[in-house]
């Protein structure tokens, strides 16, 4: 009937977690603004979550690009869906991922980002999946290093379900 789902990481872990970054974040670019580019759909809840623990004045815009499908596993093919809306050249630019897997996607969209002329380019992932990368991609900021499972919740889903979990979640597909 449903997909059997356990929790990995608490929602109150996660949102410390994301106090944490936020704080980073602020230090670093202390003095200066912030330009976030949402990777669409995941990275959704945890952008706005990290944008509201920034101090620094902060902007944003949305990005969308498809590498899965309704799959478990990354195709590796990296479609741009949705493009930014507005210029990104000289802004201090952080991509805000939901997770880095094996590094396909995103060394795509960072490529391609560079070639926009930013001030500056950083990545911030809520998930990371190190023992996956097939593609180096230099993590700026991490929430958390997960093993090889497949995760929903708080803006990861499988087939479009699971999104609204309020907590970090190891998805087991039933028949």
């Amino acid at each position: 009937m449903g997909d059997k789902i356990s929790v990995l990481l608490e929602e109150e872990k996660v949102d410390a977690r994301i106090r944490e970054i936020g704080e980073q974040i602020s230090r670093d670019y202390a003095g200066r603004s912030v330009h976030l580019v949402c990777v669409l759909k995941g990275a959704t809840f945890f952008t706005c979550e990290l944008a509201k623990r920034i101090t620094v004045p902060v902007t944003l815009d949305f990005m969308s690009v498809s590498s899965y499908g309704n799959d478990t596993k990354s195709s590796g093919v990296v479609r741009i869906v949705k493009d930014l809306d507005e210029s990104i050249t000289d802004k201090h630019v952080i991509v805000v991922e939901d997770i880095v897997d094996s590094g396909n996607t995103l060394s795509y969209l960072l490529t391609i980002l560079k070639e926009r002329g930013p001030a500056s380019l950083a990545l911030c992932t809520l998930l990371d999946k190190p023992e996956r990368r097939v593609v180096d991609v230099a993590v700026d900021y991490t929430g958390f290093e997960i093993p090889d499972k497949f995760v929903v919740g708080y803006g990861l889903d499988y087939a479009q379900k699971y999104r609204n979990l309020p907590f970090i979640g190891v998805v087991e597909v039933e028949d």
